[in-house]
């Protein structure tokens, strides 16, 4: 039989089994999840990197007297180290620096600002001053789902002078795996680097493997 036939062949099967398509989104419910789960522990982690090393070369710095020269050859002594990461470029590295000076308490890294994506971090970084405004930013972030460009488009029109200054308490879990702020964080390039995945690498791939493994093996 033609592979095209047998596949179809299996579909035709698991349709006409009891609860069949309850159970694959079910399954599909759960393994997008699981996916999302990781990848914010992923990007907690990059962001938590990307902190202490911003946090560590303004202590050299300053207690060393390093000037912003060793900025440079850090940049370059790293990528040399690291080829496949794109993350350790001299504007970059600035930004470590920066993020570490806005946010000098490492409990709102691991709590707050970590759970959203390096570039959206670096937008905040770029438009707002004051703390407790870049803090309210990234909470309605993550409460809800803000891509970078929606977050950017708020910024610009004050929201957070429009709405009120006060913060409010959330989930910081990330319920809604289709929302557009989990589909970046999912997908987003300094994770994969972080990682060593390429860009060749899908996400989906790993979940319709599975479901199709597991459909296939029903029907048999």
């Amino acid at each position: 039989m033609p592979r095209d036939d047998k596949s179809e062949a299996s579909r035709r099967g698991a349709s006409a089994i009891v609860g069949y398509e309850d159970f694959l989104s079910e399954l599909k419910s759960r393994i997008s999840k699981a996916q999302l789960r990781t990848v914010v522990a992923v990007n907690k982690e990059l962001i938590l990197l990307y902190w202490q090393i911003g946090r560590d070369i303004l202590n050299r710095q300053q207690q060393q007297g390093w000037g912003a020269k060793v900025i440079n050859r850090l940049a370059s002594d790293l990528q040399k180290a690291f080829p496949e990461m794109k993350g350790f470029s001299r504007t970059n590295l600035m930004y470590m620096r920066a993020f570490a000076e806005a946010y000098p308490d490492e409990q709102i890294v691991q709590q707050l600002v970590g759970q959203i994506p390096w570039g959206h971090n670096v937008r905040i970084l770029d438009t707002l001053k004051d703390q407790r405004e870049r803090l309210w930013y990234v909470q309605q972030t993550i409460q809800h789902g803000w891509s970078r460009n929606v977050l950017v488009h708020q910024i610009e029109s004050k929201l957070y002078h429009r709405q009120g200054k006060a913060t409010t308490n959330f989930n910081r879990t990330l319920r809604q795996p289709q929302s557009e702020l989990a589909q970046q964080l999912l997908k987003d390039p300094y994770t994969f680097d972080f990682l060593n995945l390429g860009e060749d690498f899908l996400e989906r791939d790993l979940e319709r493997a599975l479901i199709n493994h597991i459909r296939d093996f029903l029907v048999e």
